[in-house]
């Protein structure tokens, strides 16, 4: 039997490939959205601002004065005690949550919401941000980190600033019980060491074995076949004639 590829493996959902929850923390995500936010503002504190295993952001707890309580990435510059707003009356500053009708043209949010109420999906990750750049009657584009500009519902709601932790995917990694911690924590033990293909063997990978090192192996493969290197179903092969 050929060696199933990775997304194969993936695919099949072993324990391996699973992102370990029960590690996490906590829940990332907005409030409830309701009569409050969308007509009006709420006010809140930063209580904690806390380490979360399962990302690579920091986690803000917020205690807002209705009593309610969320978990939501760390905005850069954001410390314990400062004072942030949520709702569509509350001011563009650092850490509060609005609507993106009510956020203006060029300001950059993160934490956006797929469709009004679902809590936030959209741009999550350590030092990432994206930016309001236009607004229309029923929707709203952002530019995302990706460079793609998406469309979005007005009452979408997003936190204003950029995510903190943007440095580290600097920070060296010294040795391989690093990485090993850093990717079991992701439940990414999986793809993780990527093997080189020249150092498998034969049967593991066409590039395996110590013939494929002396450089004489075909660089060519069927358009077919699984495992994809090289020039896949060329036409023709060698130098032209003039």
């Amino acid at each position: 039997m050929p060696k199933r590829l990775i997304h194969q493996r993936r695919g099949k959902g072993s324990p391996l490939f699973r992102a370990p929850s029960f590690r996490w923390l906590c829940k990332v995500s907005y409030r409830p959205l309701d009569k409050v936010e969308a007509e009006g503002v709420l006010k809140g504190k930063v209580v904690d601002i806390l380490h979360d295993p399962g990302r690579n952001a920091p986690v803000m707890l917020i205690r807002y004065e209705n009593g309610d309580e969320v978990y939501i990435p760390a905005a850069d510059g954001i410390k314990v005690d400062d004072v942030v707003y949520a709702g569509v009356n509350a001011p563009i500053s650092i850490g509060c949550v609005l609507p993106l009708k009510a956020i203006p043209t060029g300001t950059t949010v993160y934490m956006i919401e797929g469709k009004p109420g679902d809590g936030g999906k959209f741009v999550r990750a350590a030092g990432t941000c994206a930016r309001v750049v236009a607004h229309e009657a029923d929707a709203v584009y952002v530019e995302l980190p990706s460079r793609q500009i998406k469309r979005f519902h007005p009452m979408c709601r997003a936190t204003i600033g950029v995510i903190a932790g943007g440095g580290i995917k600097e920070k060296p990694i010294l040795k391989a019980g690093k990485m090993y911690h850093i990717k079991k924590a992701k439940g990414k033990l999986g793809r993780w060491p990527r093997v080189s293909a020249v150092a498998m063997g034969a049967h593991a990978h066409p590039l395996g074995g110590k013939r494929a090192r002396t450089g004489r192996v075909p660089f060519q493969v069927d358009r077919n076949a699984p495992i994809k290197y090289g020039s896949i179903a060329p036409k023709r092969t060698g130098k032209r004639k003039k």
